[in-house]
């Protein structure tokens, strides 16, 4: 097999980094969704995130979810969740470790609710990838007024955080 050949069976990075946010969100400990999140900068992963209760708190595994009790649609009433957000998390965990996320991107299995496009947009995230849609209208036009970049990625990410060759 030729150089040329074996450079185009392998994964690039948007396929990777998506499949890392993939694996990280079986750390989720939401009932919901498991969302899961990795902020890359210069072709490097500077934080991951996934969504669950706040450190040191119980978790809706633990203590069941408000917003199911209540019956409450997706992309709906975002205060009542206990979770913070697996885009929340990546932003936090690179604060605490003093990286800087300005032009960074982010890969994010579902599309980022309004609250996390704030935090992006604030946070100075230019990109966004995601996998999987989510319904809340507003984040698209918060992030086409910030001027952040929103891509859908489509591909056979697994859970298990492989790359799975279809050709």
């Amino acid at each position: 097999m030729s150089r040329t050949e074996q450079k185009s069976k392998r994964p690039s990075l948007q396929e990777i980094f998506m499949s890392v946010a993939y694996t990280v969100s079986q750390r989720s400990t939401c009932l919901r969704r498991k969302a899961g999140a990795v902020l890359a900068k210069d072709k490097r992963i500077i934080a991951t995130g996934y969504n669950g209760a706040p450190a040191g708190l119980k978790h809706c595994k633990e203590i069941g979810c408000l917003r199911n009790k209540l019956k409450v649609e997706p992309g709906q009433r975002h205060e009542l969740c206990r979770a913070v957000h697996a885009e929340e998390n990546c932003i936090i965990q690179a604060a605490r470790f003093g990286v800087s996320t300005i032009d960074s991107e982010i890969y994010t299995v579902f599309y980022p609710c309004s609250v996390c496009a704030k935090t992006l947009i604030n946070a100075g995230v230019a990109k966004v990838y995601y996998s999987e849609d989510y319904p809340d209208e507003s984040s698209a036009l918060l992030f086409k007024e910030a001027g952040v970049v929103v891509e859908k990625l489509e591909g056979n990410y697994l859970f298990r955080g492989g790359y799975q060759d279809v050709t």
